[in-house]
């Protein structure tokens, strides 16, 4: 069965995307979960809630699919892109929408290339929810305009092309992230020793503005997806050495989002439940 669009990966990203565009019958997905054990049947009732068609196989789910979409983990971009290209219809396109540097997207254009498939950078440059297809999405490469025409056509409501090469997109997304999750791990560490000092009114109150919704906000998003996004950090720091910058700052912001995901805390509601949580928290070294 011929499918409009295929996804690769169905987290947090794809899962958003396919409710509000209303994809149902018209995706065909793969998500690497499938084939492990104990997380098969988690994978299997994602699928079903959404009404997509869900694969055993990423060569069933791209066959005779005119385009994909890889919304897999940063660590897992590249070796999507290598193993599963070779899968794709001739002149598919491969959209990789993952946050990882430009060199990982020109390996992976690379890949997409030799199988004859058309590489799409995108930078998905906004959370998914509650954006989803309504988040900014930013195109870069030599198929980037017929990319645009596909994704517009799909649902996707904010589609911009910003250059022609392979690793503009995910340049502007990957320098921009040393700001924002910068700003979130400065916030953690911040908060966390105004808690045990006992003056995170006074010192949230200080800074002017809504502070504490936004500390609670922001610590809401290190707790639920510390590691994914440590993970791409990691993919932000490979971008500044390799524009010879040091990511001195960046490493601190990779070492605070990992030890506050590695936790496994599902976050309570409000800022002081969610420090009082963290009580015991030990501080990477």
């Amino acid at each position: 069965m011929a499918h409009k669009i295929a996804l690769i990966g169905f987290g947090e990203a794809a899962q958003a995307f396919a409710a509000a565009a209303g994809w149902a019958d018209d995706a065909a997905t793969f998500d690497i979960k499938t084939e492990a054990a104990e997380t098969r049947a988690a994978k299997l009732a994602d699928y079903a809630r959404h009404g997509v068609t869900g694969y055993g196989s990423a060569d069933a789910a791209l066959a005779e699919t005119p385009a994909a979409l890889s919304l897999v983990t940063a660590d897992a971009a590249l070796a999507a892109a290598q193993d599963y290209a070779r899968h794709l219809p001739a002149d598919a396109l491969w959209f990789d929408m993952n946050s990882v540097s430009p060199e990982t997207k020109r390996m992976a254009e690379t890949a997409v290339t030799a199988a004859d498939g058309r590489y799409v950078d995108v930078a998905v440059m906004a959370p998914v929810h509650p954006k989803r297809t309504s988040a900014p999405l930013l195109l870069s490469g030599p198929h980037a305009e017929a990319g645009a025409a596909v994704l517009q056509g799909l649902g996707f409501q904010d589609v911009r092309c910003v250059g022609t090469r392979v690793g503009d997109a995910s340049a502007i997304k990957m320098i921009r992230s040393v700001m924002v999750k910068g700003i979130e791990a400065l916030t953690a560490e911040c908060v966390l020793a105004a808690h045990r000092a006992g003056v995170v009114d006074e010192v949230l109150s200080s800074l002017g503005g809504d502070w504490t919704q936004k500390a609670d906000y922001n610590l809401e998003r290190m707790l639920a997806h510390g590691l994914r996004r440590a993970a791409e950090m990691e993919e932000s720091a490979r971008t500044l050495e390799d524009l010879g910058v040091a990511p001195l700052m960046t490493r601190g912001t990779i070492a605070r989002h990992r030890a506050l995901g590695t936790l496994g805390i599902v976050p309570p509601e409000g800022l002081a439940a969610k420090l009082a949580a963290l009580d015991n928290l030990k501080d990477p070294a």
